[in-house]
């Protein structure tokens, strides 16, 4: 696969797959940017008929990140359906059809390792190439939404200390909602943006500021710091006809404590032993709005076992053809409900339920949820 056109990764992994397990067939399956079907990858236009994840096969390996066999006596096959990722971020799902006799733990193994490869392979190619971004789509995206998927960091991200999940609705029309993490060997850097207008104008807002604090954060500064010089880049450009709420967090991996910088309004819920609270927190004015505004931190302690969630206005505004607004008691509901879900699938099933309670009224504004679990480190 290393040797392989960025174009014909799905060919060379059939090729040794073939010959290496006697696979009589072999198929990719991309997540798309909703999360809700995986689409082979193919011949143009580069997808065939979507897989829905909840009621699937391989949709069953996508949501427990686990292999999952399928087996067809009559026609002495195995199909085995192993989930392609990279450090957490869920990509889509390899399916091998085997022999029966072909299918052993040994052979299982060895083919996740392939699908990781893969995934591995696939995050390079997509440098080269947008056959793996054509087969995700399962519509257009908008102009709009297609500048911020693309500044995101991924969808999920795993290490020993923590994991986390997000996701932006709807996923093909998103205006000025966006989340960015990075990390380092003893810190984890979140932000949390939810930028004003739409469309064209809200991208162009929220990739001068992500991009501005990236250019800070690389260059070793403060987190105060990092909301000062987002903060005047804004402003430069847009002299305070436009501004960005952003919420700024940097974590400790070793001890769990946190500085956080409030510049607006994505909110931060604490769900610890079986309790859920919204964090209040010192805001401060968004990014962009005045000249030459400094930001100060205050610190937070997270304890291993916490779950955080960060949502935008998008989520707790939203209002139903009654002109109910979606609660902060009907969002603590929600984090109780999917209290047991691993943190990637939690913003699905939230979205999923604030979708169930705006219908059938369309969306006046994106929403963004992001599930972040505190593991710690020993």
């Amino acid at each position: 696969m290393r040797k392989a056109e960025p174009h014909a990764l799905l060919e060379a992994a059939q090729d040794t797959i073939a010959e290496d397990f006697g696979a009589t067939g072999v198929d990719l399956l991309m997540a798309d940017y909703a999360m809700t079907i995986l689409q082979p990858v193919c011949t143009l236009p580069h997808t065939d008929e979507p897989i829905p994840v909840n009621s699937s096969a391989p949709g069953r390996a996508f949501g427990s990140q686990q292999p999952y066999a399928e087996t067809d006596h009559h026609a002495s096959q195995v199909t085995v359906h192993l989930p392609v990722s990279v450090r957490g971020d869920r990509l889509g799902v390899l399916t091998v059809r085997l022999p029966a006799e072909r299918h052993t733990s040994q052979s299982s193994q060895e083919l996740q390792e392939v699908a990781e490869i893969l995934g591995h392979a696939i995050i390079v190619a997509e440098r080269d190439t947008d056959l793996y971004l054509q087969a995700r789509r399962a519509g257009r995206l908008t102009l709009a939404a297609e500048m911020q998927w693309q500044l995101l960091p991924g969808r999920s991200c795993e290490r020993a200390e923590y994991e986390i999940g997000a996701q932006l609705e709807p996923a093909y029309a998103i205006y000025g909602d966006n989340f960015d993490w990075s990390t380092t060997e003893d810190h984890l850097t979140l932000t949390v943006t939810n930028g004003m207008g739409e469309g064209i104008e809200a991208s162009l807002l929220t990739n001068l500021a992500i991009n501005a604090l990236r250019n800070a954060r690389r260059g070793g500064l403060s987190l105060a710091d990092q909301a000062y010089m987002a903060d005047q880049a804004v402003f430069g450009h847009y002299r305070g006809n436009a501004c960005l709420s952003t919420l700024l967090l940097r974590f400790d991996l070793t001890t769990g404590e946190t500085e956080i910088v409030d510049a607006g309004s994505p909110k931060m819920w604490l769900l610890r032993q079986g309790r859920t609270e919204e964090i209040e927190l010192d805001a401060q004015l968004p990014l962009g709005m005045f000249e030459d505004t400094h930001y100060t931190t205050q610190r937070f302690q997270v304890q291993p076992g916490d779950r955080l969630l960060f949502v935008s206005d998008g989520v707790y505004d939203v209002a139903s053809s009654a002109g109910e607004r979606y609660s902060e008691k009907a969002l603590a509901r929600a984090i109780l409900g999917t209290r047991l879900l691993p943190p990637s699938q939690v913003p699905r099933a939230i979205l999923q339920e604030l979708a169930g309670h705006r219908a059938p009224a369309t969306a006046a504004d994106d929403a963004m949820v992001i599930c972040l679990d505190w593991h710690g480190r020993p």
